[in-house]
């Protein structure tokens, strides 16, 4: 194995052994150096929707590379842009008017951030305060982690992280504890915001709620006036089993991020939708009132028609029907660790499927998340489990076998780690 020089994300180079390189990508697979056919299980960190090299997608990367690089977006606008913004506007949750280009799913959400923040400031109402929940995961620029849950992400950054306020997560039974502590924050007249990862708290743990309870917090945002920012990077495009998570709890927020599958997982890309009212807040013939954000590769053109090729896929192709198929064959495979004494919680989310391994210390830092991905490895799968939490989130082009195959494997993985872990 070659030596590399490439610092690798979320990776402790001091355990890990050489990472494999990847050759090709094809479906639902990739192909690495040693000729193995890898299933693909987690979509390479969620991005993956179609299946990778969707040729729609790649046929029109390839033709706006024979027209485009970069252009600067603070002085000239295109075509590949312009219509994926009213294709965003279309198919997004209704009241959405206006569309502001970023890079990633961190930027989408400081970008929703200094939105909602600018809109109270710029109508000099004095309201500043955040909303999240607990375990959430919103990013990993400075702004995001502020607005994610603390641990041992971000203990080193504690000093630049800014304040926000937290409701616990909506556990079953317990919901209205959620509720309560959200109306609580509103009345204090200083809440600007509540920023939520729709139906499913994704990095924290896979943890599905309610969408009756995500209809409940957009209600009291609304009483309150305090604007509501769904951030739908992992939820967004047919995880949940829509289109945008906030379609099953009929919720239509002020701000939506979105990053991930905008572009079928092809480029980076991210989009932070807003309300007319939000935008407005930001038009004025005083300069002061801009809204000051930028990225140099903002709304690259060959990433945007990426994107756009993306919504044609869903237009042109049975997508939610696949998604339906993917979310069936979960539901069947999951029957199999029902009441199963390895396991605990066994849940679904669409096409997400999760369950806790049953060892003595969980959490992300379990010494079990480590050997289970090895372990998985050595099966031809891509499964990377948050510690002791297991879960699968595959292409949509996912074959009935192929999803067999990862059950069988965690059903081995997990027979595996209990014999090891017994005394």
């Amino acid at each position: 194995m070659r030596s590399s020089r490439v610092w690798h994300p979320f990776t402790q180079h001091a355990l890990e052994a050489p990472m494999r390189r990847v050759l090709k990508t094809e479906g639902a697979f990739l192909f690495d150096e040693d000729g193995r056919r890898i299933f693909d299980a987690i979509s390479s960190w969620w991005v993956i929707t179609h299946g990778h090299r969707h040729p729609v997608i790649m046929n029109s990367i390839r033709k706006a590379s024979d027209q485009f690089d970069q252009v600067i977006f603070a002085e000239f606008t295109h075509e590949p842009a312009e219509a994926l913004a009213e294709g965003l506007i279309d198919l997004s949750p209704r009241g959405l008017q206006h569309v502001f280009f970023s890079d990633s799913g961190s930027t989408a959400v400081e970008v929703a951030i200094k939105m909602a923040l600018g809109t109270f400031h710029n109508r000099d109402i004095k309201r500043n305060r955040i909303v999240v929940m607990e375990d959430a995961y919103h990013g990993d620029t400075i702004g995001a982690m502020s607005v994610g849950a603390r641990g041992i992400f971000n203990a080193p950054f504690e000093p630049l992280l800014f304040g926000v306020e937290r409701i616990p997560f909506p556990e079953a039974e317990h919901e209205q504890i959620s509720l309560d502590a959200f109306e609580a924050s509103c009345r204090s007249g200083k809440t600007a915001a509540i920023l939520i990862e729709p139906l499913i708290v994704g990095a924290g743990g896979m943890k599905p709620y309610s969408p009756s309870i995500l209809h409940e917090l957009r209600a009291i945002a609304r009483r309150y006036g305090c604007l509501f920012i769904a951030d739908e990077v992992m939820t967004g495009w047919g995880r949940t089993g829509t289109l945008f998570a906030c379609e099953q709890a009929d919720v239509k927020p002020d701000i939506l991020c979105t990053s991930k599958g905008l572009t079928g997982g092809s480029l980076p890309l991210a989009a932070t939708l807003c309300t007319e009212d939000v935008f407005e807040a930001h038009l004025s013939q005083d300069r002061r009132k801009t809204f000051f954000h930028s990225s140099s590769y903002t709304a690259n053109p060959i990433a945007c028609a990426a994107a756009v090729a993306n919504l044609s896929v869903w237009n042109d192709e049975p997508v939610r029907a696949r998604l339906a198929a993917l979310s069936d064959m979960h539901t069947h495979h999951l029957r199999r660790f029902a009441g199963d004494p390895r396991f605990a919680n066994v849940r679904k989310c669409g096409t997400i499927a999760a369950l806790d391994l049953n060892v003595s210390s969980g959490g992300y830092l379990a010494e079990v998340g480590p050997r289970m991905r090895k372990l998985f490895r050595e099966r031809g799968l891509l499964i990377r489990p948050l510690g002791n939490v297991i879960y699968l989130m595959p292409p949509y082009c996912t074959a009935a076998a192929e999803l067999a195959l990862a059950y069988d494997a965690i059903d081995e993985v997990a027979s595996e780690i209990i014999r090891e872990r017994a005394p």
